[in-house]
């Protein structure tokens, strides 16, 4: 079995829309889920804005890097916008390949930091981002009302410089 990690094509959207939708719950996103039918590139998520992880020659998962602020000042930061594992596929060290390709595209691309925000009861993506480096910066306390519970979000990052 073997994993690899390649850049996005357009022919993946049908794949990476599937994954996004056996992923989507409350435990990794406060957000709803996008309609049935709502295309997975778009104008601001584009296909080279994403990573894919092949398992078998089968798509897998896949992360999204992002512009945050789009700012000059924030020019040397990118943000992790999204990690989804196919449920059949998780707990074979995918989604840690797939944090660390995305390390290693921002260093490619200049960036001396890489953030992201993770769900405070997100335990197993916290454990990925540790593992690759990442440390909590700060903590957004009760953040998000979830399934009528507060719920904190942890805003993490990595150095690349």
């Amino acid at each position: 079995m073997t994993t690899t990690v390649r850049p996005a094509r357009a022919g993946d959207e049908a794949a990476l829309a599937k994954i996004d939708e056996r992923t989507w719950d409350s435990t990794v996103s406060p957000a709803p889920p996008p309609p049935p039918g709502t295309p997975f590139f778009d104008e601001g998520a584009r296909p080279e804005n994403f990573l894919v992880a092949e398992h078998d020659d089968v798509v897998a998962g896949y992360v999204r890097l992002a512009e945050g602020f789009g700012i000059p000042a924030h020019a040397h930061v990118l943000v992790v916008g999204g990690l989804a594992v196919d449920p059949d596929r998780q707990g074979l060290g995918i989604a840690g390949r797939l944090v660390d390709a995305a390390a290693a595209e921002a260093r490619r691309r200049g960036a001396r930091k890489l953030t992201l925000r993770v769900l405070g009861h997100n335990a197993a993506a916290r454990r990925v981002y540790e593992r690759s480096g990442f440390v909590v910066e700060g903590v957004l306390r009760g953040e998000f009302r979830i399934d009528g519970t507060d719920v904190d979000d942890v805003l993490m990052a990595l150095s690349l410089a």
